[in-house]
């Protein structure tokens, strides 16, 4: 069954991670997917893998111009937006103390400034044609308070603030806005955060025992959420927040 038959979707940090398996779910599911990702290399080895199911595109998100000129991409080649996907993010261990300036920009930038540019620019395009579907990827790191998150936390939050008012600004345009809050995700970026601490398997282990299912979320698993949220199945989903963390926000 192809649950997103001719629906135009775009992924960013679509090359790695939550945001490749999403990609991948969605064009397996029917939709045309561009996956826009700052490492353009990556995006364009995804593609050829997929035989040219995923569009590649080079995407900064903290940048208005490239968030602009996908948009227009997108208009000019689909004439138009069904889904928009933002996924893009970035994170650093470490307490608030020992974070610097430079790291918090950074942060507030790509994981935050991302989803508002995002947003921004798609929103027109989806108003044009009559509506469409946002999800944002947040964390349970919003949801819950996490050692050494501090920074990461407060972006991810701002992501569902964001999420839920926009929803409601929206909801009379027909442009469902909603977040999907994974756990502990085994990802690329899982590997390099793990790899800051002095004994890197002992750390990737305590993620493992701190989610009560046993081990880590795979990006399937949240890739089967956005599916959902993408799809005509989710019509009454607005301005929710979908936990998808193998049960650490239960306790």
């Amino acid at each position: 069954m192809n649950r997103l038959e001719g629906k135009r979707a775009v992924v960013t940090g679509g090359a790695s991670g939550i945001g490749r398996a999403i990609a991948k779910m969605f064009a397996d599911e029917g939709a045309r997917v561009v996956a826009a990702d700052i490492d353009y290399a990556s995006a364009k080895s995804f593609s050829d893998e997929m035989n040219g199911a995923i569009i590649p595109f080079e995407l900064d998100v903290t940048s208005a111009d490239n968030f602009k000129a996908l948009a227009d991409y997108c208009d000019g080649v689909w004439g138009g937006i069904d889904v928009l996907v933002n996924n893009a993010g970035v994170g650093v261990a470490g307490k608030l103390p020992g974070t610097s300036e430079k790291d918090w920009q950074r942060i507030m930038d790509i994981n935050l400034k991302g989803p508002f540019l995002g947003m921004k620019y798609f929103i027109p395009l989806m108003q044009k044609t009559g509506g469409g579907s946002i999800i944002n990827i947040s964390s349970i790191a919003a949801l819950v308070g996490l050692a050494d998150r501090a920074v990461y936390s407060a972006s991810k939050g701002g992501i569902i603030a964001m999420s839920r008012a926009a929803a409601i600004d929206h909801i009379n345009d027909n442009i469902r806005i909603n977040c999907i809050a994974p756990g502990t995700v085994d990802t690329p970026w899982i590997e390099r955060i793990t790899q800051t601490y002095d004994d890197p398997e002992a750390a990737k282990n305590a993620m493992k025992e701190r989610q009560p299912h046993g081990r880590l979320v795979t990006p399937g698993e949240i890739a089967a959420m956005a599916v959902y949220l993408a799809s005509d199945e989710s019509k009454s989903t607005i301005g929710a927040v979908m936990i998808v963390d193998g049960g650490v926000t239960a306790k």
